[in-house]
């Protein structure tokens, strides 16, 4: 039987509770498929911020990288103020593991309600791949009041460093600025990424940009797509401006097939794809490093006011588990589980309360387990 650790970061609010539902699912999918999980939990999130002072250490990010997935719940607490939590330990393991892909899957299950009149499940099924550690995320920019000031800016990555040395002189009473910078290795390998998944799909890629009016950065963008476009001529392509594409996200989910955007364009485009695919407790994710570690976790966040409630739904958990699982290579037993989870919505006796049921967190895992080893 085949073997794999993986580590489990639970995290706060409701994650435990799903998390638990999560590798639930996977276990049932192993004893199945014939592999075996050792879960290895790590305790970082707010209880443990508050009791040690610690968010994620270097030493423990080097220990994480020994494994090629990790299993992430939902990080955020009202005891911690906004972003320490986010950026200390979610951002933080991202840019470590140069997990520069954040794929995102747009499908609308069958026996799911969406919000766009007339669309059925062969109408919504594409992917979005997102750009995940470079564009305006890259964590720096600043303030300067009246006056003359300088400033000194640096971004490192394994494949780069770059700084920026600012002369500031204004006669505002203050201003703000960030600075968003994507690279031409950066840019270039998450739109292979794309075009790789394309070429095993319906061999189609759209671009995301704003190059019409963010020339420099998003016009770089453009040609660096142009330029890996050609080495993959089989693929047809477009273009689209961020704008538009949330138009034709409405209108004509049915044109797209992988979706490559840069990092903030990406953050925006994505939440509208989960509510077209049924709302955010459907929408996993995954922070994908190909030859390293990657990270699973679904995108809502930690609900604080639900915990310990073992209410709220665990699908988009328990979907994130089948791509970490699929990622480890196990990917019979991935797509048993996105279609466990279909059986179990078609089924409509085991459901939260989002969608309109009373059943229990818990419930929802036993059922997709019972699915998976009844198939």
């Amino acid at each position: 039987m085949t073997q794999y650790k993986v580590p489990v970061i639970p995290g706060d609010g409701i994650g435990p509770e799903i998390v638990a539902e999560g590798m639930k699912v996977i276990d049932a999918a192993g004893e199945k498929f014939g592999f075996d999980v050792d879960w290895i939990d790590y305790p970082h999130g707010a209880d443990h911020y508050l009791e040690t002072g610690e968010l994620i250490s270097e030493d423990t990010l080097k220990e994480l990288s020994n494994y090629s997935a990790i299993y992430l719940g939902s990080i955020g607490d009202p005891r911690v103020a906004p972003g320490v939590l986010e950026k200390g330990i979610l951002l933080a393991a991202r840019f470590y593991f140069d997990q520069y892909v954040n794929l995102r899957p747009i499908k609308l299950l069958e026996g799911v309600w969406t919000p766009v009149k007339d669309k059925t499940p062969t109408d919504i099924d594409f992917t979005v791949v997102r750009e995940n550690t470079e564009d305006f995320y890259i964590g720096i920019g600043g303030r300067s009041k009246k006056g003359t000031s300088k400033e000194m800016l640096e971004v490192s990555r394994s494949l780069y460093s770059a700084k920026f040395d600012l002369d500031i002189e204004t006669d505002s009473e203050e201003i703000a600025y960030q600075i968003g910078m994507i690279s031409k290795e950066g840019t270039k390998r998450v739109i292979e990424y794309a075009f790789d998944l394309a070429e095993k799909r319906d061999r189609h890629v759209a671009s995301v940009d704003k190059a019409n009016v963010l020339s420099e950065i998003y016009g770089f963008w453009r040609e660096e797509f142009e330029e890996v476009a050609a080495t993959h001529p089989d693929v047809d392509t477009d273009f689209n401006y961020v704008d538009a594409i949330t138009m034709w996200f409405v209108k004509n989910p049915d044109w797209f097939d992988v979706v490559v955007t840069p990092n903030m364009f990406g953050d925006i485009i994505t939440d509208l794809g989960a509510m077209i695919q049924g709302g955010l407790g459907l929408a996993p994710g995954g922070n994908i490093n190909p030859e390293g570690t990657s990270m699973f976790e679904p995108i809502h966040g930690s609900a604080p006011k639900y915990k310990g409630q073992n209410k709220v739904n665990p699908i988009a958990t328990i979907w994130a588990g089948s791509m970490l699982i699929d990622q480890l290579g196990e990917t019979e037993a991935g797509a048993s589980i996105v279609s466990a989870i279909e059986q179990n919505i078609m089924e409509n006796n085991v459901k939260t309360y989002d969608m309109g049921g009373n059943s229990k967190t818990s419930d929802v895992g036993d059922d997709i387990a019972r699915i998976i080893l009844e198939e």
